[in-house]
């Protein structure tokens, strides 16, 4: 922002750099905790969150009741057939699973650079993380036609003495998804101990003290408690890290091992993970902007966030492009013919409407307009950009799936693809359940960390003794 930009006496602006602050000025150790903590410990459950809860209630439900007639039926009340053998589940899969990469991003690696600007929105990433694992997790299970046969997937021989394919990527997904899942979990409830010691203290109710008291794990924020957590949180860190590459680059195995045209490109495992965080960081400002607005937390979930967040939307959004661009261009320099008609059809055949829709959400509209900094800032506008990032990402698996499978080598198998109602249903009821479980975290979990927010406070700094001893 420029000096003549400067909103003078505004509370989120520095004056001395013309920067948005982390956190408001104003904000004191006090209203950090009583701000947060209100949150979860008032008896009173807002009207509106109630509302969302109903309506998010009766999309888990419509999930359940696609789920038990698939149980029933089987996979063929999907719209999977020849050549078209996935659809849905595996769109669906890749989708949640690169949605939950912006928590690790947050949590982790931000962590080990040293970020502040991650902490108010770090809490909430994670449990965004670890939803969108479970929506997602589902998928393998469900989409195999069998799920009562799902420990076939573990390396366990089975009672034929017969091991599990490890060539298999279905298997790697298995490994890829629980170890990030695992990870993702110890990680967030590690981070919320301190502030279940907080509200173990400051609630009023004796249930909500005896399992937020067992859920501390006895903190008591000692010297001795703070190094175990701090030294616990740089280890998970580290730990965590390789996982923002690894999973989803495994994902990306699914297609990139195969000798499909449209599928077999080594570019898959990078810009898989570009494209994972991109669309998970847009999933983040969807979350962030309701809340922030509903709870009245706009002096902790400032305009820096959703500024830097745009910024990370920018940077991805170009490696994205990169890998669609550099996709298209080795089709057409490996003078592979099935290979140059596969894009060629993506963006000229009959579903091209979907090709062109995903360029459209992910790269037209968001990179022309992110690098205006009053767009950034704008937060009307970033909330309808993430919804749109996010469209363009769905697209990109749908696009990915299925203008590769319904028009393969032979003209005469070549079919079609229609979602039925049932697909529809159960990738609505993945957003009922997500919706679901998070409303459940903000009502009963600290969605901000109020710990890492009083550290970054202007009253936690520790002044210079020459200062000091001018006061």
């Amino acid at each position: 922002m420029a000096t003549g930009e400067i909103r003078t006496g505004d509370p989120g602006i520095d004056p001395a750099t013309g920067e948005f602050r982390v956190v408001n000025q104003g904000e004191t150790f006090k209203s950090v905790t009583e701000k947060i903590s209100r949150i979860v410990l008032t008896p009173h459950t807002p009207l509106g969150w109630l509302a969302i809860f109903g309506i998010a209630g009766a999309g888990a439900t419509m999930l359940l009741v696609a789920v038990t007639w698939l149980f029933l039926k089987g996979v063929g009340i999907w719209a999977i057939t020849q050549p078209v053998a996935w659809g849905f589940a595996i769109i669906n899969f890749v989708w949640w699973i690169g949605i939950g990469h912006a928590g690790t991003l947050i949590s982790a690696i931000l962590l080990l650079f040293k970020q502040t600007w991650r902490n108010s929105i770090s809490r909430f990433a994670e449990a965004m993380t670890i939803f969108a694992v479970v929506c997602a997790g589902m998928f393998p299970l469900i989409h195999v036609g069998r799920p009562w046969l799902g420990y076939w997937l573990f390396p366990i021989p089975l009672t034929m003495n017969v091991w599990p394919q490890f060539r298999s990527p279905l298997l790697w997904d298995v490994f890829a998804v629980s170890t990030y899942a695992t990870i993702s979990v110890v990680f967030w409830y590690i981070g919320m101990i301190p502030d279940f010691g907080t509200f173990r203290d400051r609630a009023d109710n004796k249930v909500a003290q005896y399992f937020y008291g067992i859920f501390s794990w006895g903190w008591r924020g000692s010297i001795k408690h703070w190094m175990r957590y701090e030294t616990a949180s740089l280890l998970l860190a580290g730990l965590a890290t390789p996982l923002v590459l690894s999973v989803h680059t495994v994902i990306s195995f699914d297609f990139a091992v195969a000798v499909l045209p449209g599928w077999h490109t080594t570019i898959f495992p990078p810009y898989f993970v570009a494209g994972a965080i991109y669309s998970g960081f847009a999933m983040v400002l969807t979350l962030a902007i309701p809340l922030r607005k509903f709870y009245h937390l706009e002096s902790l979930v400032t305009e820096r966030h959703i500024d830097n967040m745009g910024k990370v939307m920018l940077a991805t959004g170009f490696i994205v492009a990169y890998g669609y661009g550099l996709e298209a261009f080795m089709a057409w320099y490996s003078a592979n013919h099935w290979e140059a008609f596969t894009f060629w059809n993506r963006a000229f055949g009959p579903m091209g409407w979907s090709y062109w829709t995903l360029i459209f959400c992910n790269l037209a509209f968001p990179l022309t307009t992110l690098w205006s900094r009053k767009l950034r800032t704008n937060i009307t506008f970033m909330f309808i950009l993430s919804i749109i990032v996010n469209t363009g990402m769905w697209f990109e698996r749908f696009v990915i799936v299925v203008t590769s499978l319904y028009r393969d080598f032979l003209p005469s198998s070549w079919g079609t693809y229609r979602a039925t109602k049932w697909d529809y249903m159960t990738f609505i009821g993945t957003l009922g359940l997500f919706t679901t479980l998070f409303l459940l975290f903000v009502r009963f979990l600290p969605m901000i960390p109020m710990n890492e927010i009083r550290m970054i406070l202007p009253s936690a700094k520790i002044k210079p003794k020459a200062a000091a001893g001018a006061d």
